[in-house]
């Protein structure tokens, strides 16, 4: 862990899109700060190629807070970096030390193509939740929160499961690329509560057929996903949904 200012090699992947083939770049970066993060060094990199005249780095980022899930890098063979239970925007350099090599890579997996650079195509995680991550209500005035009571337990384990932020660091490091992390939260978050139980099997049925056509791979059962999810998302997730994916063909299995 480093106290002073250091000087960094970065080996940065660089490709101009998913049609042509990429490489990584080698850029050194002086007099970096311990307090900035890891996307603030991104930037005194790019305000640098920029007065060179040279293309800047292109990932994405939007709220820098750990909640939006946008920052996804893949840092010296780990996502989001060497911290567990950070985002890459948490990420601190004082987690480096001076004279550091940091390879940052994009998501690997066929489901998310990259764009440019370090960003990639997350599109497929979006039509998973179109596919059923939602309840159907009648509009109007909401119910007093006291008429439907829920076992403290139960409501617990919801909340746990909707801090998803669907950053796809559980595809990333997944070897099949699978991402039966993130749909079994989200299948979890409506299970779990009394309202999510009328659309409930046909909820997973229609949710991992779209995980399927959108090409992820199978679980990998290492638990690679859990590890490395900045949320700390639980494989509890992943063994409800397969229950209830089961349950479904025999209880109420539909076309989907």
């Amino acid at each position: 862990m480093s106290t002073g200012n250091m000087n960094l090699t970065l080996k940065v992947w660089r490709q101009k899109n998913n049609k042509t083939k990429g490489a990584l770049v080698d850029y050194q970066l002086s007099d970096i700060s311990p307090d900035m993060s890891f996307l603030e060094m991104f930037d005194v990199l790019n305000e640098q190629l920029i007065n060179k005249g040279e293309e800047p780095v292109v990932f994405d980022h939007d709220c820098r807070e750990g909640i939006c899930g946008m920052c996804s890098m893949f840092i010296n063979g780990r996502p989001h970096g060497p911290k567990d239970l950070v985002t890459t925007c948490q990420l601190h350099m004082r987690s480096f030390k001076d004279g550091d090599t940091i390879v940052v890579e994009p998501w690997r997996a066929a489901a998310f193509p990259v764009v440019k650079d370090l960003t990639v195509d997350r599109s497929a995680f979006d039509r998973v939740i179109a596919a059923g991550g939602f309840i159907s209500v009648n509009t109007g005035n909401a119910q007093d929160a006291n008429n439907l009571p829920i076992p403290k337990m139960q409501a617990d384990a919801a909340f746990e499961a909707a801090a998803c932020i669907g950053c796809g660091a559980c595809v990333a490091t997944c070897k099949n690329a699978s991402a039966m992390l993130f749909v079994s939260a989200k299948i979890s978050q409506l299970a779990l509560l009394p309202q999510g139980q009328p659309e409930r099997y046909r909820r997973v049925q229609s949710m991992v057929a779209q995980m399927d056509a959108e090409g992820f791979g199978n679980c990998t059962n290492t638990g690679a996903c859990e590890a490395e999810c900045p949320k700390g998302i639980s494989l509890e997730n992943i063994a409800r949904m397969n229950r209830d994916f089961a349950s479904a063909k025999f209880i109420s299995e539909e076309t989907v």
